[in-house]
């Protein structure tokens, strides 16, 4: 884990009401639609479409959607480059994969520089979509791409150096945002040093 100061942005309740939110939008852009495709971004945009797809059945009376995950990798977690390239692994089941005419929804955790949604949504637009949709938790400052996603849970304004982590379940314990400001410290007294 890297050393730094931590701070919850978001607890578990705050989330619940972000998804909520998030699952009412969502559920405006795919009314009247009736092929819809909720497509998870692995790892944790996975569950999170699990999330949003629960509350768009339970609370807005959608029929269950297709549910698929794509595995997308650039960044580890801490967002040490690990490709210079963004990585997509087509799953062999998703090869033959008909998806013409569907609305796709894409959810994934945070939108930082935009590069796994572009590789997303090249690879998606080869199965000839009717539209493709993208919903992200978190959407910190530093888009290097011009892409936006249509959902945004939260809007987050941090330096450059800072990190956002989306905890997860399973991936993590408890489902939250933190902030990790690494090179800053805590002291026992509770006071920040640099």
């Amino acid at each position: 884990m890297t050393p730094g100061l931590r701070t919850c942005l978001f607890d578990e309740a705050q989330l619940a009401v972000l998804l909520d939110n998030m699952a009412e939008r969502c559920a405006g852009l795919l009314r009247g639609r009736q092929r819809v495709a909720v497509i998870g971004i692995r790892r944790r945009g996975a569950p999170l479409a699990d999330l949003l797809s629960e509350r768009l059945i339970a609370m807005h009376g959608m029929a269950p959607p297709l549910r698929l995950d794509l595995l997308v990798k650039r960044y580890a977690d801490d967002l040490t480059l690990l490709h210079p390239e963004t990585q997509l692994t087509e799953q062999a089941q998703h090869a033959a994969l008909d998806l013409s005419g569907y609305t796709l929804l894409v959810v994934d955790d945070v939108l930082y520089s935009g590069h796994s949604i572009l590789k997303v949504l090249a690879y998606l637009v080869q199965k000839q979509p009717a539209a493709i949709c993208v919903a992200v938790l978190a959407e910190r400052a530093g888009r290097c791409l011009p892409l936006a996603a249509d959902v945004v849970g939260a809007r987050l304004e941090i330096a450059p150096t800072d990190i956002i982590e989306c905890h997860v379940p399973p991936f993590e314990r408890d489902f939250r945002i933190e902030l990790l400001q690494p090179g800053r410290a805590t002291t026992p007294d509770g006071q920040d040093h640099v």
